[in-house]
C-alpha cells in the first residue's frame, strides 16, 4: 500500500509504471486498474494475496515456455544443485498449460501436486527476490520428478545419449507428449524411423544443438532467429543451405527444413552427446494423437523405438510442437500448439459464449468468453475415435478452467465431418457456417476488421452451399454473411476422396475439361505403369461424376501431376508443396496466362482451361519443370489481381483478406501481394492463427458470436 498523503501521487504513478516496465519477460498484462483506498483499510505493507476462485470469473492460462538462459546455466554448472536436472524451471520458463488441471494456476491444481517441495525449493518459492518466486512447477533432484529408461539403466539420460549415438531410435517423454528421435546426420537411422513410423515422404523436423548450429545447415533471417530462440520455440521453416549437409531423406524434394532448438532441460541434456542434429518428431502411431502416458508409450511406441525415456511427472494436456514460418518479417503460424495455445485472442467486442467445432483436417476448436477467443491446440485430423477423444478431453478441460458454458455451437456445413456429427449430438442450438466464409472471418478477426472485405479463400476442400466442393473462392463478406462473387470453373472430382490422395485423377479431369476427347492424344504419363485403357475408364467416370470442385488445391494437384512433379500423395498437400519447391528459387516471375471470366451475373466463373492447355503444352514440349511451376504461380497471382480489381469496381472495397491452405505457399504470396498493392489494395494475412483449417474455428466462432449479439440487441 502507498500512502499518497505521505509520498505523493507520483509514487503511485511510478509503481504503476514499474508494474508494466519491470514485469517478467513472459508476463502478459491485459489491463492495470488503480483503486484508491483509505489508510484505515487496514493494510500496512504491500502484499500479493493467495489466489481465490471467484464464481463466474476466469483467468487466462499461459502456454508452455522454453527453458530460459538462467535455467540453462543452472543445469550446465557442476556446482549448481540443479546440475543436469531435467526438470529445472523458473517463473520465466517451463511447463504451464500441459500440466494445468484447473485454475487458479497454483501447484495444487497442476500435476506437480504430488511432489512436495524440499526446504531449499520452498525457500526459493517464497522469496519475492528469487526468480523462482511462485514458480508452481519448481523442483530439484531432491524433491522433484525423475527420469527412468526402458531398458533399465542407472543413468537414464546417459543411456538415452548412448542409444542415439548408436543409431538407435529413442522415444522420450517431452513437455506435451512423447517424441521420437534419432541422429539426423545418420541417413540409415532416419530411414529406419521413417519406415517404422510409416511416414511416407512427409518431411521430418530437426532439432539443432543451438542457433549457431542451425545457421550452419540453414539460411536464417533475423526474424527466423528470433522465432527459434524465443519463448515459444516453435518449429520454424527455413531454407536449406547449399550444398546440403543433411541427408536428403529428411525432407525429400523440398527446399525448406523444419528447424527447432532444444526447449526443455531434457533436450539440452541429450545434446551433451556427440551430435549436432536430432530428428524430433511426434511420438504417435500415424493419424493418432501424440502419446502422453508411460503405459501408453510401452503399448504404442515399442514397435517404433528401441529405447523409451520416461519420467514420473504426468502430462495433463497433450500439446504437439507448433510450426511457424516467417514472411514479410512477421511470424506466420501454420500449426498452433506448444508455446502459443491456449493463448487467447482479444476480439475487441463481447462475444458471449459460443463453441466452434472447427473443420476436420488440422482440427482445432474455439470457445469465446467475454471479449476473448480461446483456441485449442492443434488436435490433428478429426477422422478417428482417438482424435475425437482428444477433442473431447481438451474441450472438457478448457470449459472447466475457463468456467465456460456455451449457448451456441457453430460447425462446418459438411455433413460427413466428424465435428459436424458431434455437434448434432449436443443438446444446444447449432449454427452451420460455410467453410470459406469461416476462413475469411478468421483472417478478419485476428486483424481486427469488422467492415466488409473482399475475401480470397483458396484451399483444397470446403463444402459449398450448393453441395459441391469449393476451394477457389472470391467472397464479399463480413461476420454477418457472405456473397459468393467469383470462383474457379467446376470440374469433376473423379473418385471423390481418392482424387485428394491421387493427383493424377485431378490431372485427367482438368485435361478432359480443357481438351475434350482430344486429351487422349496428349503425350503425358499421368500415372506409373498405366495402360491406355485408363483413358476409357476415366472418360466414363468423368461423365458420370456428379461431385464437382472449384478447388485451387485440386488445381495445384492437377498441374503437379501434369508436370510430372507428383502423381500420388504420400501426405496431405504433397503435390502442391513439391510444385512450389520445383519453381525458381526466389520466386522469379514468368509470363502469366490470361484467364477469361464469365461475368453474366454472380458468381463470376473463372475459366481455367487456357492455363491447363498451356501447362500441358509446356510439359509435352520439354520445358523445364521450374518454368512450368513459375508460369502456374504467376498465372494464379495475375488472376487474383484481375478479379479483385473488378470486384473493387463493383463494390468500392479496398481491403482484401487472404485465407486458406493455399496461402501457406510463399511463392504464391510473393507473386500476388506486390501486384495487389500496386493496384491500391490493403492486404490482410494470417499471423496468429493458421491460414489452413487450423484457423477455421476462430472464424466460425466470430460468425456465431455476431449472430448471438444481433439476437440480443
Amino acid at each position: 500500500m502507498i500512502d499518497v498523503e505521505t509520498n505523493g501521487a507520483s509514487a503511485v504513478e511510478d509503481f504503476v509504471d514499474a508494474l508494466q516496465s519491470e514485469a517478467p519477460a513472459i508476463a502478459r498484462i491485459e489491463t492495470v486498474a488503480v483503486q484508491p483506498l483509505p489508510v484505515a483499510a487496514g493494510f500496512t505493507s504491500f502484499e500479493i494475496e493467495s489466489s481465490q476462485p471467484v464464481s463466474g470469473e476466469f483467468t487466462l492460462i499461459s502456454p508452455d515456455v522454453a527453458t530460459c538462459t538462467s535455467c540453462l546455466r543452472d543445469i550446465s554448472d557442476p556446482l549448481n544443485r540443479r546440475y543436469r536436472y531435467a526438470f529445472t524451471n523458473c517463473t520465466n520458463c517451463g511447463p504451464r498449460y500441459s500440466i494445468t488441471r484447473s485454475i487458479p494456476y497454483d501447484r495444487v491444481n497442476t500435476t506437480m501436486e504430488r511432489f512436495q517441495m524440499c526446504s531449499a525449493c520452498t525457500g526459493e518459492y517464497r522469496d519475492p527476490g528469487d526468480r523462482r518466486f511462485h514458480a508452481e512447477p519448481n523442483a530439484c533432484p531432491v524433491c522433484g520428478p525423475r527420469l527412468v529408461i526402458e531398458p533399465d539403466a542407472a543413468d537414464a539420460s546417459a543411456a538415452a545419449i548412448q542409444a542415439l549415438a548408436s543409431s538407435r531410435i529413442l522415444a522420450l517423454k517431452s513437455l506435451g507428449g512423447f517424441q521420437l528421435a534419432c541422429n539426423a546426420e545418420n541417413a540409415a537411422a532416419v530411414d529406419v524411423l521413417r519406415s517404422r513410423k510409416r511416414r511416407g515422404r512427409k518431411p521430418f523436423a530437426v532439432m539443432m544443438r543451438d542457433l549457431k548450429t542451425a545457421e550452419k545447415f540453414c539460411r536464417l533471417s533475423e526474424r527466423e532467429c528470433v522465432l527459434l530462440a524465443g519463448p515459444a520455440a516453435p518449429i520454424v521453416l527455413a531454407q536449406f543451405r547449399e550444398p546440403r549437409l543433411l541427408p536428403d531423406c529428411i525432407a525429400p524434394g523440398l527446399r525448406e527444413l523444419g528447424v527447432m532448438l532444444p526447449y526443455t532441460p531434457l533436450h539440452h541434456l541429450l545434446f551433451s552427446g556427440n551430435f549436432d542434429c536430432l530428428i524430433m518428431t511426434s511420438g504417435n502411431i500415424s493419424e493418432e494423437p501424440i502419446v502422453i502416458s508411460n503405459k501408453e508409450s510401452a503399448e504404442k511406441l515399442s514397435p517404433i523405438a528401441d529405447v523409451i525415456l520416461m519420467h514420473d511427472r504426468d502430462i495433463f494436456m497433450r500439446v504437439d510442437d507448433s510450426v511457424v514460418r516467417a514472411y514479410e518479417d512477421r511470424p506466420r503460424v501454420l500449426r498452433r500448439a506448444r508455446g502459443y495455445a491456449p493463448g487467447a485472442i482479444d476480439l475487441g467486442f463481447d462475444a458471449g459464449q459460443v463453441l466452434a467445432c472447427g473443420a476436420e483436417l488440422k482440427s482445432t476448436f474455439c470457445m469465446t468468453r467475454a471479449n476473448y477467443a480461446i483456441l485449442s491446440q492443434h488436435l490433428g485430423d478429426l477422422e478417428n475415435f482417438e482424435t475425437l477423444q482428444f477433442f473431447e478431453e481438451t474441450l472438457a478441460n478448457l470449459k472447466h478452467v475457463y468456467r465456460a458454458e456455451p449457448r451456441l455451437i457453430a460447425h462446418d456445413l459438411h455433413p460427413d465431418y466428424m465435428s459436424t456429427q458431434w455437434a448434432a449430438r449436443q443438446p444446444l442450438e447449432r449454427m452451420p457456417v460455410q467453410h470459406h466464409h469461416a476462413h475469411i472471418a478468421s483472417c478478419m478477426a485476428e486483424n481486427g476488421l469488422r467492415e466488409r472485405v473482399i475475401g480470397v479463400a483458396f484451399d483444397g476442400t470446403g463444402y459449398g452451399t450448393d453441395g459441391q466442393i469449393w476451394g477457389g473462392e472470391f467472397l464479399i463478406c463480413d461476420y454477418s454473411g457472405f456473397h459468393r462473387a467469383a470462383h474457379l470453373r467446376y470440374v469433376p472430382l473423379i473418385g471423390g476422396e481418392r482424387a485428394i490422395r491421387e493427383p493424377y485423377r485431378m490431372a485427367a479431369s482438368h485435361l478432359r475439361d480443357a481438351f475434350g476427347e482430344s486429351y487422349r492424344s496428349l503425350d503425358l504419363s499421368l500415372w506409373p505403369g498405366a495402360e491406355g485403357r485408363n483413358w476409357d475408364l476415366f472418360d466414363r467416370i468423368f461423365h458420370r461424376t456428379k461431385l464437382m470442385t472449384s478447388s485451387v488445391g485440386r488445381l495445384f494437384d492437377a498441374v503437379s501431376a501434369i508436370a510430372g512433379v507428383c502423381r500420388v500423395n504420400s501426405y496431405e498437400g504433397e503435390a502442391a508443396i513439391l510444385l512450389e519447391a520445383a519453381g525458381t528459387e526466389g520466386g522469379a516471375s514468368a509470363e502469366p496466362v490470361e484467364l477469361s471470366v464469365v461475368t453474366a451475373g454472380f458468381p463470376w466463373v473463372i475459366d481455367t482451361r487456357p492455363l491447363i492447355r498451356e501447362i500441358a503444352r509446356k510439359s509435352t514440349s520439354g520445358h523445364a519443370t521450374s518454368s512450368i511451376a513459375d508460369t502456374f504461380h504467376s498465372s494464379i497471382a495475375h488472376m487474383i489481381r484481375t478479379i479483385c480489381v473488378r470486384l473493387h469496381e463493383v463494390t468500392g472495397i479496398t481491403k482484401v483478406c487472404m485465407s486458406g491452405g493455399s496461402f501457406q505457399n510463399c511463392t504464391l504470396l510473393s507473386r500476388t501481394l506486390p501486384v495487389l498493392r500496386q493496384s491500391g489494395f490493403e492486404i490482410f494475412l494470417h499471423s496468429k492463427v493458421p491460414p489452413n483449417d487450423g484457423g477455421i474455428s476462430l472464424g466460425q466462432a466470430v460468425i456465431a458470436a455476431t449472430y448471438l449479439k444481433k439476437r440480443r440487441d
